[in-house]
C-alpha cells in the first residue's frame, strides 16, 4: 500500500515540475519500472478528445443579413460600412460563413421549427404566439384564416392547438450533455407546457419565457416591471432582478448570467450545450450608451444609433463568450453556431429611419416577407479541426437542419423522435465531403396576416429549387419567379418568360403542402379554400 502512495506522490510531483514528459524509474524489489508521465495539458486534451464537444448556438433575434461589419454579400454594402461587429469578423476568421442560410420570416415559426426539426407547414406555428388560446392574426376582409397552432409546440399532447415534438435538447441531455438556455425562448403561448424552456430538456434556464420580444432592454426599467416588482407587460423579462435599478442593458445582463452558468457548467466535466438567445435586435429600439455616441459621431439619426447599438452589444456579446473559451482551454473541443431567427425590420418608420422596406439591401423587404430580407439570415459556424476557418459556403439550407446537425455534431446517431424529421443535416458542407442542397427544394408557408404591410408581406407559400424561387400570393393567385443569384433583389418577376418552371415549382409545392397537411385560408365570400398553387 505504502509503495503506490509513493508512487501516487511522485507523480504528482513530476505533474508539477513542467510540461514536459518525464520518464521516471521506480524500484520495486530489483526491476526497474519505467512510467511515462503525461503533462497536465496532454491529460485534459485526451479527456477533451474522448468527450463529445461542447455546443454554443448564438442565436440573435430580428437580424437582418447585411446587419453587421461582415459582408454577406459579394460586395460591401453600406450598412457594412456603418455597422461595427469585430467580433463576428473574427468567429468567420475561425470558421465557415454562410451565405445561403434560411429562416421563417417571423419568429415563433423559426424557433419552432429549430426546437422540433419540422417545417413551419408542418407545425402550423406559421406566426407568432403569446396568449394561450388567442390567434395573433391581423383581420382580414376577404379571408378566414386557418385555425393554426396558436399555442405553439410543445414534447407533451393534452393542449389543443399545440403540435407536439421531441426536442433535439431533450435528446442531447439524455446522452449526457448538460444544456443551458439563456434568453429568448418562445416555443409555446403563457400557461402552455412549450412555454417553459425546462420542458424541452434545459436544465438552466436564464430568463427565457412565453413572450417573443421584451418590454425594455434597460435595467434602470426593471426590464420591463414596476418598481414594486410587477411586470407592466407580458413580454417584461423575467430572472434578471438584480441587475434592476442599474444602468446594464439587457443583453449585458443575459451574458453576464451565462458566462456564470458556464462557470458551473466547467466543474461538471461534461459537455454543455448554450442556447444563447438574445432578445436584440428586437424592437423596442432602446439605446445601449455604451456605444451610442459612437454612431451619432458617424452622422447616423437618434434612431439608426440606437439601432446601430443592439448590434454591436449583441457582438460584444458573441467576443465575451469566445474569450470565456479561450481563458477556460475550451476552444478546442467548442463548436459555435451564429445565426438569425428571421429578416432586419424595415415596414415600421417608428422604429427605423430612411426609406420603408430599403433597410435590408441588397435583399428586398425584411421581417415577415416572403422576399429574401425577410427570411435569409447571417450564419457561421466555426469548429476547430473541422470546419476550414476563414471559409465560405454559398449552398443553402433551412432552420430545421439544425436538428439533425447538432445531434450528428455531438455524435448522437441513434435517437427516437415521435415527429417526422424535415431538417437535413449540413454536416457534408461543414465537412466539404457534399451538397445535400443538391436537388434539394426548400419550402415556406404562410397562410396568416402577421402585421404591418409591405412587398412580399401577407399569406404566401414559397419554394426554392436550385437558382429559382416561386412565390404564390394566397389573396390575388399572383406566381412570382426569381433567379435568385441574377436578381437577389428580387425586382425582376419572370413568371412569364418561364411558365414550365412555374408549372413544375407550383406542383412541387402544392405536392408538399398536401403532404404535410398544410395549412390555406378559405374565403369569406364563399367559404371554400384558396386554390393551392397547382391549382390556379
Amino acid at each position: 500500500m505504502r509503495r503506490w502512495y509513493v508512487l501516487w506522490i511522485v507523480c504528482v510531483k513530476a505533474f508539477q515540475i513542467n510540461h514536459l514528459v518525464y520518464p521516471l524509474l521506480i524500484m520495486k524489489k530489483t526491476q526497474l519500472i519505467p512510467i511515462a508521465l503525461l503533462s497536465v495539458s496532454a491529460v485534459a486534451n485526451a479527456q477533451n478528445a474522448s468527450r463529445p464537444p461542447n455546443i454554443i448556438l448564438f442565436l440573435v433575434d430580428d437580424m437582418g443579413w447585411e446587419d453587421t461589419s461582415l459582408p454577406f454579400w459579394t460586395q460591401k454594402t453600406h450598412y457594412n460600412e456603418v455597422y461595427e461587429t469585430p467580433n463576428m469578423e473574427r468567429l468567420a476568421n475561425g470558421g465557415m460563413m454562410f451565405t445561403q442560410a434560411y429562416a421563417s420570416s417571423i419568429s415563433s415559426p423559426t424557433r419552432c421549427s429549430l426546437i422540433t426539426g419540422t417545417n413551419a407547414a408542418r407545425h402550423r406555428v406559421t406566426n407568432w404566439t403569446l396568449f394561450k388560446d388567442k390567434t395573433t392574426d391581423r383581420e382580414s376582409d376577404a379571408f378566414t384564416l386557418p385555425d393554426w397552432n396558436y399555442n405553439g409546440v410543445a414534447q407533451v399532447g393534452g393542449t389543443n392547438n399545440t403540435f407536439v415534438g421531441t426536442s433535439f435538447v431533450q435528446i442531447l441531455k439524455n446522452n449526457g450533455y448538460h444544456t443551458i438556455h439563456c434568453g429568448k425562448a418562445h416555443f409555446g403561448a403563457i400557461d402552455t407546457p412549450g412555454e417553459d424552456p425546462h420542458h424541452w430538456g434545459f436544465e438552466v434556464n436564464i430568463a427565457g419565457h412565453a413572450a417573443g420580444g421584451l418590454a425594455s432592454y434597460l435595467g434602470e426599467n426593471n426590464y420591463g416591471h414596476t418598481k414594486d416588482g410587477k411586470p407592466y407587460a407580458p413580454n417584461a423579462i423575467p430572472g434578471l432582478e438584480k441587475y434592476w435599478g442599474s444602468d446594464t442593458f439587457a443583453t449585458e445582463a443575459l451574458t453576464q448570467e451565462a458566462i456564470k452558468a458556464l462557470d458551473k457548467a466547467k466543474k461538471y466535466n461534461q459537455p454543455f450545450y448554450l442556447y444563447m438567445s438574445h432578445y436584440a435586435i428586437h424592437i423596442p429600439i432602446d439605446k445601449d450608451m455604451r456605444f451610442y455616441q459612437k454612431y451619432i459621431d458617424k452622422g447616423l439619426t437618434a434612431k439608426e444609433a440606437a439601432y446601430a447599438t443592439l448590434i454591436e452589444g449583441m457582438d460584444k456579446s458573441l467576443g465575451d463568450l469566445m474569450d470565456w473559451l479561450e481563458e477556460n482551454g475550451e476552444v478546442d473541443n467548442t463548436i459555435v453556431i451564429f445565426m438569425s431567427d428571421n429578416g432586419g425590420l424595415s415596414s415600421d418608420p417608428g422604429w427605423r429611419d430612411g426609406e420603408i422596406h430599403t433597410q435590408n439591401y441588397p435583399l428586398n423587404s425584411g421581417k415577415g416577407s416572403a422576399y429574401e430580407g425577410g427570411i435569409r439570415e447571417p450564419m457561421i459556424v466555426r469548429w476547430p479541426g473541422v470546419v476550414k476557418p476563414g471559409s465560405k459556403c454559398d449552398k443553402y439550407l433551412i432552420i430545421e437542419d439544425f436538428y439533425p446537425t447538432i445531434l450528428e455534431m455531438a455524435g448522437i446517431k441513434e435517437y427516437k423522435t415521435v415527429q417526422p424529421i424535415d431538417g437535413v443535416s449540413f454536416m457534408p458542407l461543414l465537412k466539404g465531403t457534399g451538397d445535400p442542397s443538391m436537388g434539394r427544394s426548400l419550402f415556406w408557408n404562410c397562410p396568416n396576416i402577421w402585421g404591418n404591410d409591405g412587398p412580399g408581406i401577407g399569406p404566401t407559400c414559397s419554394v426554392r429549387n436550385g437558382d429559382w424561387k416561386l412565390i404564390y400570393y394566397y389573396e390575388t393567385g399572383k406566381k412570382e419567379l426569381f433567379d435568385i443569384p441574377e436578381d437577389i433583389g428580387e425586382r425582376n418577376n419572370v413568371a412569364r418568360q418561364h411558365p414550365d418552371i412555374v408549372k413544375r415549382l407550383s406542383g412541387e409545392l402544392g405536392t408538399y403542402l398536401r403532404k404535410v397537411d398544410g395549412q390555406r385560408p378559405s374565403f369569406k365570400a364563399t367559404g371554400k379554400p384558396v386554390p393551392w398553387p397547382d391549382e390556379i
